[in-house]
């Protein structure tokens, strides 16, 4: 079996599948173009049959989670402490996180390849189960003697045979965080009293609900403003910055389906943005005016519409992470989800730092997860 590492965008698009047209575009312009608070070089990996987007740090700090795992472990943590007004064991995590600070920056952990990394919230791995897997880690620990390999958004409910190749192939696997999936929702959400309610205030909201096939200069950039404020502004600037380009590429290469509500005067109040790959739907695009009045009840109304949507292709959703009593409440259930790290191929202190991380979050993180519903 060949792999076939690809830098020329005009090679990528030759290939004409999705991941390549989705690889080219962030190759040829640059990540930033697209994800403002990224730095990536994009490739695309061709391996059995499969094309996969593979973004490349060199290091540096600060920058959004998507590419970066002390973002995700460390800052994103210390943000998440205030979100989930974590009072218990505060003095505890926060040490804990101190120390996962300083060794992961002595591990030079954001000098990474991420594989199948579509610099989303979630990455949804579709049909590929970890064909060619062995293949694939070869040829870049040759490429790339100095870095990490890493798989984001692994977990046994979306990819329980990518999970267990990975887990054959000797990968270090690191707790991420709790998901919240629902497996069917006509029998999990469909009868909720929270579902009726969401859709009773949508239907008092006087909004227009469109879907439309293709979204204007405007709309792009009223849906990464509107993203902005919820991801970036109410949460934390570490999730990933999307430009309204960004919002183009999503709707024009297909990835993405926007389902939007709007005012009488065409102004866009609230969007979900949704992706569906192997069976499953996710949201990584949510956004609504977070200056109007909470009993509007928009981000209820966003929320309400990924849902629908889901329903009527018959899919089951990736709830992806966070306001958990809202999404219980919905019919979602928890999961595990982890991050694959791959370091054989590193030295002996780089190795030892992926599997201390990965060991004590399993140990001390996972149990508080599932006790406070993280």
């Amino acid at each position: 079996m060949t792999v076939q590492l690809l830098t020329d965008p005009a090679q990528m698009r030759a290939l004409g599948s999705l991941p390549a047209t989705f690889a080219a575009s962030l190759a040829e312009q640059g990540t930033p173009q697209f994800i403002a608070n990224a730095s990536s070089a994009m490739l695309l990996a061709r391996v059995n049959g499969h094309d996969l987007p593979l973004t490349v740090d060199d290091g540096g700090h600060g920058r959004s989670y998507v590419a970066s795992p002390h973002s995700a472990y460390v800052d994103y943590a210390r943000r998440e402490m205030d979100l989930v007004g974590l009072r218990h064991g505060r003095r505890a995590v926060g040490a804990v996180l101190g120390l996962t600070d300083r060794l992961l920056r002595a591990a030079r952990i954001n000098r990474a390849v991420h594989v199948d990394n579509w610099l989303l919230s979630t990455n949804l791995h579709g049909d590929w189960q970890g064909e060619g897997l062995p293949q694939l880690r070869a040829a870049l620990c040759e490429r790339y003697p100095d870095h990490f390999l890493i798989l984001r958004t692994l977990d046994a409910w979306s990819c329980p045979r990518l999970l267990d190749a990975v887990r054959r192939d000797g990968w270090i696997m690191a707790p991420a965080r709790q998901i919240w999936v629902t497996d069917d929702l006509s029998r999990d959400w469909l009868p909720r009293k929270d579902r009726l309610n969401d859709r009773r205030i949508l239907r008092r909201s006087g909004l227009t609900i469109e879907e439309p096939e293709q979204l204007s200069s405007a709309d792009c950039e009223r849906i990464a403003h509107l993203y902005a404020l919820l991801y970036l502004d109410k949460y934390s600037p570490l999730n990933p910055a999307f430009t309204p380009a960004f919002i183009a590429l999503l709707d024009r290469t297909g990835l993405t389906r926007f389902r939007l509500a709007r005012r009488d005067d065409g102004t866009i109040m609230a969007v979900a943005g949704m992706i569906a790959r192997g069976g499953h739907a996710t949201c990584p695009v949510v956004g609504y005016d977070t200056a109007r009045p909470q009993h509007e009840g928009l981000y209820r109304i966003a929320c309400y519409l990924a849902s629908e949507w889901t329903l009527e292709r018959g899919l089951s959703l990736h709830g992806s992470a966070g306001a958990a009593q809202f999404k219980r409440a919905r019919g979602a259930r928890g999961e595990i989800e982890y991050m694959a790290i791959h370091a054989r191929h590193l030295s002996a202190p780089r190795r030892a730092a992926a599997r201390l991380l990965a060991g004590v979050l399993q140990a001390a993180v996972v149990p508080m997860m599932r006790r406070q519903g993280w």
